[in-house]
């Protein structure tokens, strides 16, 4: 194969086709997604904007690998500012020095900022890429899933608290704001944007009446986002609905109501949301080190599925030259 080049310049049209492509070879290759729902909204809607950075890998005039990296932001564990993203190789082109190429040049990307990269389904292959490379495993994310053929149990809001629909062009700061206080300490979620929120609300699968949102007095005080995805192709069979698994996209409430039961309740009736809309499984996501929130899940029927990594990349390391590929 020809030399292998990395490329830093916004992807243009075509190559937008081709990262996509590639994302989805992967998850038919690993069984599961190699970028994010962040890392695809930036693909698709912001590659021509100012956020966050590109790395694009061709091989003999083909894409074989991809990576994204987000500006740096704060690590809310420490005082140091850091670099997060994602990386992907194309699975016909793995073995071959790609993925450790890619990672150095992200890491001499994040411009002296540590680097922490996703690794979706906490696969083998990527732990011992992360391994070769410099990377420390220090964060887990686990999926948690729950059959909905029977129902929930019923939703018991607190005293004085109301329950109704998201109202897009009306809810969006009180949303905001809200989102930032119920997640002040978590690395992604408390940092969402106006712009942020409203990608979202342009993608096929929003649904605000879906989007349950609590208040006291009026005042805005929690909310559980759901999220219905898309059936896998061949998933559905006898007994099934085929209409996809439902999600527990967000729940937050105002670390004024931590202990009210706020947060449980609006589960709930998130949970009832989806079962009525026809979908078979639920699922959600929840950081390893969260054990009060996995200790409500299973109390709620869920249990853990999948596990996604985050590796860092400490900055002592981060200007190494990037390493070589195998020709």
């Amino acid at each position: 194969m020809t030399r292998p080049l990395i490329t830093s310049a916004e992807p243009g049209p075509a190559q937008v086709a081709a990262i996509l492509a590639l994302a989805q070879a992967c998850r038919d290759a690993d069984g599961v997604a190699p970028l994010s729902e962040h890392g695809l909204l930036h693909v698709r809607y912001e590659v021509d904007g100012p956020r966050g950075r590109d790395l694009v890998l061709t091989v003999d005039g083909e894409v074989a690998g991809y990576a994204y990296l987000d500006p740096p932001a704060a690590d809310p564990h420490s005082s140091a500012s850091e670099v997060s993203g994602e990386l992907m190789i194309r699975p016909d082109r793995r073995r071959r020095g790609l993925g450790r190429a890619l990672a150095a040049e992200a890491a001499a990307a994040a411009g002296g900022h540590a680097l922490r990269l996703w690794a979706h389904g906490d696969l083998p292959a990527a732990a011992a890429l992360a391994a070769a490379a410099g990377f420390e495993r220090f964060r887990a994310l686990w999926q948690m899933r729950r059959p909905l053929s029977e129902p929930p149990a019923e939703p018991a809001l607190p005293a004085g608290r109301t329950l109704r629909a998201f109202v897009p062009g009306q809810d969006e700061d009180g949303w905001l704001a809200l989102n930032a206080r119920a997640f002040a300490k978590h690395p992604e979620q408390g940092g969402w944007t106006r712009h942020d929120l409203e990608l979202r609300e342009r993608e096929p699968w929003f649904d605000p009446a879906g989007f349950f949102v609590a208040e006291k007095d009026g005042v805005m005080t929690g909310f559980h986002w759901t999220k219905v995805h898309p059936p896998e192709p061949g998933t559905a069979g006898p007994g099934t609905k085929g209409l996809g698994v439902g999600e527990v996209y967000v729940v937050g409430v105002d670390p004024a109501e931590q202990g009210s039961g706020l947060g449980r309740a609006l589960t709930l009736a998130g949970l009832h949301y989806l079962r009525d809309r026809g979908t078979d499984e639920a699922m959600l996501y929840v950081d390893e080190d969260n054990v009060p929130a996995i200790r409500m899940y299973e109390a709620l029927g869920f249990t853990r599925a999948t596990v996604d990594a985050m590796y860092r990349r400490p900055v002592r390391q981060a200007a190494a030259a990037p390493a070589s590929v195998t020709e």
